[in-house]
């Protein structure tokens, strides 16, 4: 756990890593509850594999802005190296922002996993690294510590270079958790996704059913008795206007007024048989898309019989 503090060790630092491929990189932030919150500590990360913390470096920037600047400048828009954060728009306020290139965010990554695979209560770093890596009783209590007083406390500086190792384990097993549940669509074994597919099908339906059911018997029972919120549900309603006007009046306003209504409409398989013949004198421009829909044959099955 390596602590800079001078700039001319963390600016070699930097140079050193820009050799790297990736980095993960997590940042403590003073009076980050406030306007003018101050860049604290920027931790970094270049083997993901080390638990001990040996390869985290805690870059103390506490009124650095020149040493952050080229920190920016070095690393973050550097496309050629990957940058893993978790929250990453967070820390991009103070690190580069929308100049910074080639980023990976965990908290993304984890969203795109779906729940039956990862069911988590909520994505923060502490549940993930919980709940993926075994990692028991995490404490952050050190996270709305004073990151602005000098000296740094050992338990701040311990809690700097744990989050990233919590940040790397997490990164390293949620990409072997997208490979396992998303393998190359080329190499699937159809037969085996439709037996597993079957094996939940009516166990789905039925869940699905009762929980559309539970939402709407608890809206209208909320809606009744004046319940605005519960532990679990917030009601809330929207109004939604939609303006209507005859179309031959549009066309008279453009024709009498300074109006540029020049984009292209949709036609529909009505107005396009409404139109006949004289579709051929309009310039029209074909789009042609192709959508997929995948439906169960037990379900075409029961469609066909429920027309005959």
């Amino acid at each position: 756990m390596p602590y800079l503090t001078s700039e001319s060790m963390i600016r070699s630092l930097i140079a050193e890593c820009t050799k790297a491929s990736t980095l993960w990189i997590d940042t403590e932030v003073a009076e980050y509850n406030t306007r003018n919150p101050r860049l604290s500590l920027i931790q970094v990360l270049d083997e993901p594999t080390d638990l001990s913390g040996d390869r985290v470096f805690l870059l103390d920037v506490l009124n650095q802005p020149h040493t952050v600047s080229e920190f920016i400048d070095k690393i973050m828009v550097n496309s050629k190296i990957e940058k893993v954060f978790h929250n990453a728009s967070y820390d991009l306020k103070l690190l580069g922002g929308k100049k910074a290139k080639n980023i990976t965010c965990t908290l993304e990554l984890a969203k795109q996993i779906p729940y039956y695979a990862l069911p988590v209560p909520n994505y923060q770093l502490k549940t993930l690294a919980e709940e993926l890596c075994n990692f028991q009783e995490i404490d952050k209590q050190e996270q709305k510590s004073d990151w602005g007083r000098r000296p740094l406390t050992e338990d701040q500086l311990e809690y700097a270079y744990l989050d990233c190792i919590y940040l790397a384990q997490v990164y390293l097993n949620l990409i072997e958790l997208n490979q396992e549940i998303n393998p190359e669509p080329a190499a699937e074994n159809i037969a085996a996704l439709n037996a597993r597919y079957l094996q939940i099908e009516e166990d789905w339906k039925l869940l699905n059913s009762e929980y559309e059911h539970l939402q709407e018997r608890i809206k209208k029972a909320m809606q009744l008795q004046n319940v605005s919120e519960t532990p679990f549900f917030k009601l809330s309603s929207s109004e939604r206007k939609t303006v209507k006007v005859a179309f031959m009046e549009l066309v008279q306003l453009v024709q009498n007024q300074d109006v540029n209504f020049d984009f292209p409409i949709t036609l529909t398989q009505k107005l396009q048989k409404d139109l006949g013949e004289n579709l051929e004198q309009l310039s029209v421009e074909v789009e042609t898309k192709t959508y997929w829909r995948l439906a169960s044959k037990n379900q075409e099955t029961d469609e066909g019989k429920d027309e005959e």
